[in-house]
């Protein structure tokens, strides 16, 4: 259940209003049901999913009230600074559903108003999201006319594979594998999804997780399931109808342990792998062979087209027939200038999304600026902009 708060919905010219909701706004679900199959997802359970304290929407809607932008966001950072950034449930990403009706010019009228400033903070977070998006690239555009300054830090390529190029085949291999794991008793894969996902099949994720690399060799921060908070994150999200039918995982269990999983999220003919993991134990037998191989073969019967297996790659990837695709960026807007360029040199550099509409010039500083008024003046911003720059790295994933 949550609480709307209408700050005097503000109209801001063009028959735009802007309201400010508690929580995650209902509007979130209508932008994306009218999304590409691709973004669909990006529901308000799954940037609710976070579970973050003082969350709030930013609702913008046309004359009719229909919305045309909701943007959901969280306190991130020093409590002073106000920073904010949008929520998620981890990759495949944080981007925004926007209505196919909403124009550049909407949009900037949009990002210039005081409400929505009030609402988002001096810098605001968007990311990972894919740099080609053109839903990013035109809200990038709007929030340059609108005074912003867009920097972003690349992740590197995406890794697609063509399902449809390069079907699942059977593969000996695997069976072989399988046939080593049955040794130890019964092997069992099933698929988790829809009405099957419960605190019991969250927690057989996690006690892979457990038993893999990442809980035996790290200190855990790279698991999804292992820690309460991130288990508790995901069961919210499947308590959304249209988030748990989407959300799927492949568990291989042996002799009734579970021994390797494949956590993942179908959007139309796109699927993305959001987290794969095996216990170490079994490690000779390749029980994450096994799992993907029957997972593949799960998704192109469904008719998924293309898996998106994320960035970075080791070499598994693109042993597996996987191309590079678009980068994956994360996005800081911020509304004073000064502070955007020194929070550049720890975040990244202004971005080009959009061309050069985003690009500003340098904040050049010669020896004639820099007399005691011009040095009293810069003073507060450039303070600012260093515990800004200070705290970017902070929020850094």
């Amino acid at each position: 259940m949550f609480r709307q708060r209408v700050d005097g919905k503000a109209g801001i010219g063009g028959g735009v209003a802007v309201s400010i909701v508690d929580g995650p706004s209902p509007a979130i679900d209508t932008l994306a049901a009218g999304a590409e199959a691709t973004h669909g997802f990006l529901r308000a359970a799954w940037y609710a999913g976070s579970g973050a304290a003082g969350m709030r929407t930013m609702v913008a809607a046309g004359a009719d009230g229909t919305p045309l932008i909701a943007i959901p966001t969280m306190r991130i950072g020093p409590a002073l600074l106000g920073m904010r950034a949008v929520p998620g449930s981890y990759w495949p990403f944080r981007s925004l559903a926007i209505a196919p009706g909403a124009t550049l010019e909407a949009l900037t009228a949009i990002l210039a108003a005081p409400a929505v400033e009030a609402a988002l903070g001096t810098t605001w977070r968007l990311g990972p999201v894919y740099e080609d998006d053109p839903a990013i690239t035109l809200l990038g555009r709007a929030a340059k006319c609108a005074g912003w300054t867009a920097i972003r830090r690349t992740h590197g390529p995406t890794y697609l594979l063509d399902l449809a190029a390069r079907p699942p085949r059977a593969d000996r291999r695997v069976a072989g594998y399988a046939r080593s794991l049955a040794e130890g008793g019964m092997v069992e894969l099933r698929t988790v999804t829809g009405d099957g996902w419960t605190e019991a099949a969250i927690a057989d994720l996690a006690h892979v997780e457990r038993n893999s690399w990442v809980g035996q060799a790290t200190d855990g921060s790279g698991a999804k399931f292992i820690a309460a908070a991130e288990a508790a994150r995901w069961y919210r999200v499947t308590r959304d109808p249209f988030l748990a039918a989407a959300l799927s995982a492949t568990i291989l269990s042996v002799a009734g342990e579970p021994i390797a999983f494949s956590f993942d999220l179908a959007a139309g003919p796109t699927q993305y792998a959001i987290a794969s993991s095996f216990h170490q134990k079994f490690a000779k037998a390749r029980p994450g062979r096994i799992v993907t191989a029957d997972q593949f073969a799960r998704a192109a019967a469904a008719g998924i087209t293309t898996i998106d297996l994320g960035a970075g790659d080791s070499g598994y990837k693109r042993a597996m027939g996987a191309v590079a695709g678009p980068a994956l960026v994360d996005i800081l807007f911020v509304r004073n200038r000064a502070a955007a360029e020194l929070v550049g040199w720890r975040w990244g550099t202004v971005s080009p999304l959009g061309g050069d509409i985003l690009r500003t010039p340098p904040l050049a500083l010669t020896t004639q600026d820099v007399s005691p008024r011009r040095l009293r003046d810069l003073m507060p911003p450039l303070l600012a902009a260093g515990a800004l720059a200070a705290a970017a790295m902070s929020i850094a994933e």
